[in-house]
């Protein structure tokens, strides 16, 4: 089965993090249909996410995202697209919630 694995270091302490990570997870189920279920730890939180051809689990820390997550045979085919999108909605997250600086 085809696995994606994407990790993004962060400036966040982890309740920003964890602000991003529900921000993702409200995305994720309202725009792909995904069952979400998020909690938290002491020094890191999980989120596993789920729906037909996909499942995997996003691991929230006060210093990086990882996503990992697996494919069903028919996603499979498509697996380049969909770490693609899936890293440009990450990011996307992650530079929407970074404070700005102006020189």
């Amino acid at each position: 089965m085809p696995d994606i694995h994407i990790e993004r270091d962060h400036p966040f302490t982890l309740a920003r993090a964890r602000e991003v990570a529900e921000a993702w997870a409200a995305q994720a189920e309202n725009e792909l249909g995904m069952a979400c279920h998020y909690t938290e730890g002491a020094d890191e939180d999980l989120l596993t996410f789920s729906r037909s051809g996909v499942k995997g689990a996003l691991r929230v820390s006060g210093q990086r995202f990882a996503l990992d997550a697996q494919l069903g045979f028919l996603l499979g085919a498509f697996k380049d697209k969909i770490e693609s999108e899936i890293s440009r909605n990450l990011d996307r997250l992650l530079a929407d919630h970074t404070p700005q600086t102006h020189a």
